[in-house]
């Protein structure tokens, strides 16, 4: 199953957009615009994969439209057509980029769809090949993962096995443990690796924009919809689209996706016409959805259908014979940022690394060794330039000794609410909500106190 190419036809003569609407509506998703701007303001909304654009028009000419158009990050088939043809104008706008010219003396609706196909096929052999060269000089996404315990080479290995198959993966794990890295090299080895991975992060939309962001929507569909968006399911045809915090899709949204996993269609909002789109669907979550379905919260035919396959990541406190290779790896990657001569870390140090829980997991390692290459005066990493945190009592004790040098004045105020802060997500297993429950505050306020204490990765 294909989704319908879009062509933009850009015109400013009405009877002209119109008509090559009506006869090339059947075999494209097609948009009008009567001028450059107008032309433009749609492009940089969305991709889209023809422009079809008159020569003559007030404001900006076609040239100079086309130019603009193959400077966008995804640059469509650019076609040009003029009353005024001329060899010299065909070949000002190839050099421009226009991917063909054609007059509009000779124009022929069923010439003109044979040469938007054939110039699109083009462009697609030209796309391939750029991303197969660069796909040759990157390593496998895998080995950007790294780990060496049982439980890791357990991971890679269903990584190896399940990437080349279309089976839906559902990759679970605490915050910080690298699920977004295992959905990057899902996609990296499988078939789908010249098409594009799009990430949709579910939980940083209200319920009442998801489902615009999933499946797109048309011009006047809901207050704001000034035009028509394509949903992430559409941009992301014949590639992979990476669902990160899955279980936090309302109700409404899960029946929709549960319909387009079976079967492949949609519809954007506000539209009754069926599309369909050839994706792959990974998706992750930091909660256990399988208490979750037992608790009515979610969908339990949807749990079952994203978790054809699923992969657990450990939390780094599980796999602690690995901090000294993601020490090491994180070393070398901010020695080399910073420009600094930091050969490894002292047997002191590296113990702190070794006994400290790491809530954050692998993000917090990361970002606890960068802290340590700026702070390093020295050829090693020393105890003292690991973040306070790792420097202080283990989490279990925290809550009461934070409370006995607050009384004692031997904290500031400051210092005090972020190890309280840190506590509680400790206590809570990294889950926010309830975090914000043990302190008495409200999930955004907690996320405020988070960012003001450089903890987000915690």
């Amino acid at each position: 199953m294909t989704t319908t190419p879009t062509l933009l036809i850009v015109d400013d003569e009405k009877p002209t957009r119109e008509g090559l609407r009506a006869a090339l509506e059947d075999r494209f998703d097609v948009y009008l615009a009567e001028d450059a701007a107008g032309a433009m303001a749609l492009l940089e909304k969305d991709p889209i994969d023809v422009l079809l654009t008159d020569l003559r028009m007030a404001g900006e000419d076609g040239l100079k439209l086309i130019s603009r158009a193959k400077s966008l990050p995804k640059p469509p088939v650019c076609l040009l057509m003029t009353a005024y043809g001329s060899e010299e104008m065909a070949a000002e706008a190839i050099k421009l980029g226009a991917d063909d010219y054609i007059p509009k003396a000779r124009l022929r609706i069923e010439e003109l769809e044979h040469r938007i196909r054939k110039a699109m096929k083009l462009q697609s052999l030209e796309v391939e090949n750029v991303q197969l060269h660069q796909q040759l000089e990157k390593k496998f996404g895998v080995e950007n993962i790294l780990g060496e315990s049982a439980v890791m080479r357990e991971v890679f290995d269903t990584i190896q096995q399940v990437a080349p198959t279309r089976a839906t993966v559902l990759i679970t794990g605490e915050s910080g443990t690298g699920k977004e890295l295992v959905a990057k090299a899902i996609h990296q080895l499988s078939p789908r690796a010249r098409a594009p991975l799009v990430a949709v992060h579910c939980a940083g939309l209200p319920a009442s924009l998801l489902e615009s962001e999933l499946f797109g929507h048309e011009k006047g569909a809901f207050t704001g919809a000034h035009e028509r968006r394509l949903g992430r399911v559409e941009q992301a045809q014949g590639g992979t689209l990476f669902l990160d915090e899955i279980g936090e899709i309302d109700a409404a949204t899960q029946v929709k996706l549960l319909r387009f996993l079976g079967e492949r269609t949609f519809e954007r909002l506000g539209s009754s016409k069926t599309l369909t789109s050839d994706v792959r669907i990974l998706s992750a979550t930091n909660k256990d959805l399988e208490q979750w379905v037992k608790a009515g919260r979610f969908r339990e035919d949807l749990y079952y259908r994203l978790a054809v396959v699923p992969i657990h990541l450990p939390a780094l406190r599980e796999r602690v014979g690995d901090i000294p290779l993601l020490a090491q790896a994180f070393l070398k990657q901010y020695t080399g940022d910073n420009d600094k001569k930091v050969s490894g870390f002292s047997t002191e140090a590296m113990d702190l690394l070794l006994n400290y829980p790491w809530p954050g997991n692998v993000r917090e390692l990361n970002t606890a060794v960068e802290h340590a290459v700026v702070m390093c005066r020295g050829a090693q990493v020393l105890p003292r330039d690991l973040p306070a945190a790792l420097r202080r009592p283990p989490a279990e004790d925290l809550g009461r000794e934070t409370h006995q040098q607050i009384h004692s004045g031997k904290l500031s105020i400051k210092e005090a609410e972020r190890q309280l802060v840190m506590h509680a997500l400790k206590e809570a297993g990294g889950h926010r909500t309830e975090a914000a429950k043990k302190l008495g505050m409200s999930r955004r306020t907690l996320h405020r106190k988070l960012h003001e204490f450089h903890l987000e990765g915690f």
